[in-house]
């Protein structure tokens, strides 16, 4: 099952929470899909590791180096970190883009797009600047499916216009409709192995 299971990258920033919420409430807990959450903080340490266990039965882990990615688990991009995937576990290093708008969310998603084998799918939720639109193409060339939150339901439309605006975005979805395709592409690509 090692590197076969699906994994779905939410990648967002302002206003994000709120779908994140939104989207855990509407996903069952045994889909057998590893959820990455890799919201665009500068400096902030994250609290989501301590806030979204209440919205899902799903164990919630802040990512450290070398965790390995597991099924039916929510993992957590710490502050200031690039998150990169290998080997079946997930790897820190040191931002790569420290002055300006970060961009943690392009560079996990090209690394996931170069090393995993298993079914993947990129969300992008409300947030400003463009974090994670210049990775969705990469993500559709391996076959992965790519969903934008629909405009008028995110709080900041920056991240989800600009990863509309690439061209490489498969579904314009609410939150709640979000997860309801999760769902259905989770059950499509069984058995793993």
């Amino acid at each position: 099952m090692e590197n076969k299971f699906p994994i779905v990258c939410i990648g967002g920033s302002a206003g994000g929470l709120n779908a994140y919420i939104q989207l855990l409430q509407n996903l069952p807990a045994d889909m057998g899909v590893a959820i990455v959450i890799v919201n665009h903080l500068r400096i902030v340490a994250t609290q989501l590791h301590e806030i979204l266990p209440r919205y899902t039965k799903m164990p919630v882990e802040l990512i450290s180096e070398g965790l390995f990615i597991r099924p039916d688990r929510v993992f957590i991009i710490p502050s200031q970190r690039d998150l990169h995937v290998l080997d079946g576990a997930f790897r820190l290093k040191p931002i790569s883009k420290p002055q300006g708008w970060p961009d943690v969310i392009t560079v996990f998603l090209r690394s996931l797009a170069d090393h995993w084998n298993g079914k993947l799918i990129a969300v992008i939720v409300s947030g400003y600047d463009g974090d994670g639109a210049a990775a969705l193409c990469d993500i559709r060339d391996v076959g992965g499916i790519t969903i934008a939150q629909k405009l008028d339901t995110a709080g900041q439309p920056d991240m989800p216009a600009s990863a509309i605006a690439s061209g490489c975005i498969d579904f314009v979805l609410s939150p709640e409709k979000i997860a309801h395709e999760i769902v259905q592409i989770a059950a499509s690509s069984k058995p793993w192995i």
